[in-house]
């Protein structure tokens, strides 16, 4: 085993030993409260839904690429290449999007009750499915192309002109201008939900500012912690913040990546890109477990009984 492959093995190993977990961990508590009360809140039901693709991401990715770079299975075919990379693309915009529809129902969240805000939030919450299929159909045909154009072989023909090497797969398209399209179809299904995503965060800071203020004000003094929706508030933005700073890392490799004209012989810039994007995959359920007083509820009934939950919660406190 090279040094490379060492390295990069022990970087996805950590990424799933403390994604998997965390994710379990959230999935856990949410479906113990759906089991307790037979119903879920809009916004727990989204984080349940969020917690679902970063699993996705780090149980598939991160899990299979830790086990091929140890030489522990040999899944990378052209079939699983086209298998895993689809399931990663998938579940990886999923993430983003279901990130901005958190974000977006919390903005609405905190609008005063009977203005026109709220009535939109409450028509949000009765078609919160036709959202979730929504989000997946958009995200499930566009990340088609993964089927078309991955292999778990390099290519020698001229399409390797226009390809892109994942490690242990490669993506070869027909030409340029189909690299290039598919290259801005994904930078444009993800910058649509991040600057939106950006916008409803920055509403929520305001409106956080202002009550800070307005409480400060009646009470002479501090603010105090605030209610449960400016505390479920500041975890959407803390979300959205740590997913915008990955993906701003992710986005620029990503662009340069598309714009080198053959296929690069190393797969250090592609085992990046996929590094940082995983990374929210993996940290986000720790956000969500430290800030969401559900699951810290819920994580009381759970921890005697799983071991996986201790340890998440003790990851979550670090």
């Amino acid at each position: 085993m090279t040094s490379e492959l060492f390295v990069r093995g022990m970087l996805y190993l950590s990424l799933t030993v403390v994604g998997v977990p965390g994710n379990v961990t959230v999935i856990s508590a949410f479906l113990l409260l759906l089991y307790q009360e037979n119903s879920l809140l809009p916004a727990d039901a989204i984080v349940l839904h969020l917690a679902c693709a970063n699993l996705l991401i780090v149980g598939v990715r991160c899990l299979l690429e830790t086990l091929e770079s140890f030489y522990l299975t040999e899944v990378f075919t052209d079939v699983g290449c086209k298998a895993v990379i689809f399931v990663y693309r998938t579940s990886r915009s999923l993430s983003i999007w279901l990130t901005f529809v958190l974000s977006t129902y919390q903005c609405l969240s905190i609008a005063p009750p009977g203005s026109r805000w709220a009535s939109l939030r409450a028509l949000f919450a009765k078609y919160l499915c036709l959202v979730f299929f929504c989000v997946w159909l958009i995200n499930t045909c566009m990340s088609s192309a993964a089927i078309l154009f991955s292999f778990g072989s390099q290519n020698t023909s001229s399409s390797a002109q226009h390809g892109i090497n994942v490690q242990f797969c490669f993506v070869y398209f027909p030409s340029k201008l189909s690299k290039e399209a598919n290259g801005a179809g994904q930078v444009g299904r993800d910058v649509v939900p991040l600057a939106l995503m950006t916008l409803a965060s920055l509403i929520i800071l305001v409106f956080l500012y202002k009550h800070s203020l307005h409480v400060k004000g009646l009470r002479g003094g501090s603010a105090g912690g605030g209610g449960a929706e400016q505390r479920a508030a500041k975890a959407v933005v803390a979300l959205v913040t740590l997913y915008v700073v990955l993906y701003g890392v992710d986005c620029g490799i990503w662009v340069y990546t598309l714009t080198v004209k053959k296929t690069m012989k190393s797969a250090l810039l592609s085992d990046l890109r996929i590094f940082f994007s995983s990374l929210y995959a993996a940290l986000s359920p720790l956000v969500i477990i430290a800030s969401n007083r559900k699951v810290l509820r819920q994580l009381r009934c759970l921890r005697a009984q799983n071991p996986l939950v201790e340890k998440a919660t003790t990851l979550s406190t670090m």
